[in-house]
């Protein structure tokens, strides 16, 4: 256990948020901080074909030690934290044999983790917990995930007896902005495929996710004085008003479950002259994601009929739904599953209502299942993981490997 959380707390000691607005990969700076030290980690511990590419790609390679054809598999986990919280000066909290009861994260602010409000933190009662200190997130999202490879790669090479073909990790920037993906070498990683460790509770094990696209929506207004505005004044703020409000009151992330889909307004700004509106679109049905796409273009072609066409809208695809690529190999989610249950942990196999780098990886020819890696409450200041969870996963990793070269 000791190993596992001294490891997580000196990666998420490390602020590696990533940064929409900007065009570089990485996305930010800091990033370079956290990857720099991962490549001289995975040289440390005896791993080989270590590289990091001019964006941040991070891969390596633990040589099979079997003497047949083995399909070479990887892992996959991010480094980047969310931008939607802080993730400067991480102050984790190691909260040992928790009791089921609230926990403190700041008396000064009163900030508190209940169980009355986040029930999942039950199903940990006696274990240990790693929490923030109410004022940053902590970056589970994916630590964890960097956690457990490392820790599976680790044991791997200190137990020979345990037999495996080839295995690639790799690490990626900007998961987090949707684009932890997109300059992913697929040829060079060079497995058959692979699984990301970057889902929240322990047993979860997802091949289907959203299909994605944002909007961003801008009205152009005109200023004049307001008591001379009668028939001359435009004002963009009004316009994006009338245009939220004609999105279906029901369709938001917090009254929407399992595979509903929903239209998610995150960002309002603007003045008489000036307003945007930024949304995203999230649907597990290609059909009606097609279909919200298709609303959006018809309200604002509607709206700029009657504005007289000062209305602008960019819509772009993000990921799209990996189980078309996946279910044609679903042996990958077999032996995953079958890797789980060998160590009595119960499969919990359901939706991603979000993506993963492996959304992406499945439609570059990587099919890339997605793995527990045991956080829950991303993005905020209410995350938390059991070590214990992070443990299992290490040894689900392990399992994985050897069931591979068994079954080949």
């Amino acid at each position: 256990m000791k190993p596992i959380i001294d490891r997580f707390i000196r990666y998420v000691s490390v602020d590696t948020q990533s940064d929409p607005n900007s065009n570089t990969t990485p996305s930010t700076e800091k990033q370079w901080v956290l990857a720099r030290q991962l490549f001289e980690e995975l040289t440390s511990i005896g791993l080989k074909e270590v590289t990091i590419d001019d964006k941040g790609y991070i891969m390596a390679t633990l040589p099979s030690n079997v003497d047949k054809e083995v399909p070479t598999i990887g892992f996959i986990s991010h480094y980047d934290t969310s931008p939607d919280f802080t993730a400067t000066n991480v102050k984790p909290r190691i909260i040992e044999n928790y009791d089921g009861k609230e926990i403190v994260l700041n008396e000064k602010e009163n900030i508190r983790l209940s169980p009355g409000y986040f029930e999942d933190l039950l199903l940990y009662k006696g274990q240990t917990l790693i929490v923030t200190d109410g004022t940053t997130l902590l970056g589970a999202d994916d630590k964890a995930g960097i956690t457990e490879i490392v820790t599976a790669m680790e044991y791997l090479i200190a137990h020979p007896e345990i037999k495996h073909g080839n295995i690639r990790i790799g690490f990626t920037p900007d998961e987090e902005i949707g684009r932890g993906a997109h300059h992913f070498d697929v040829e060079k990683f060079g497995a058959a495929w692979a699984y990301t460790m970057d889902g929240s509770q322990i047993g979860e094990l997802e091949y289907e996710n959203f299909n994605a696209a944002r909007a961003k929506i801008t009205a152009h207004g005109k200023s004049v004085h307001p008591g001379y505005a009668k028939n001359k004044m435009v004002n963009a703020i009004g316009i994006i008003t009338e245009i939220a409000n004609r999105f279906p009151k029901k369709e938001v992330p917090e009254q929407t479950a399992e595979r509903e889909g929903f239209y998610h307004i995150h960002a309002l700004t603007g003045s008489i002259e000036h307003a945007t509106l930024e949304m995203i679109v999230r649907d597990h049905d290609s059909k009606t994601f097609l279909e919200r796409k298709r609303f959006i273009e018809g309200l604002v072609a509607e709206l700029n009929g009657k504005h007289a066409d000062c209305i602008e809208l960019e819509l772009k695809d993000q990921y799209f739904n990996m189980r078309e690529k996946v279910e044609p190999v679903i042996h990958i989610v077999e032996i995953a599953k079958e890797a789980m249950e060998v160590l009595g942990i119960r499969p919990i196999i359901k939706p991603i209502r979000g993506g993963t780098d492996g959304s992406q990886l499945s439609y570059k020819g990587l099919p890339c299942p997605n793995i527990f890696a045991g956080g829950h409450n991303f993005h905020g200041k209410y995350e938390y993981v059991p070590v214990e969870s992070m443990e299992k996963a290490v040894d689900v990793i392990v399992k994985i490997c050897e069931l591979t070269a068994k079954k080949h």
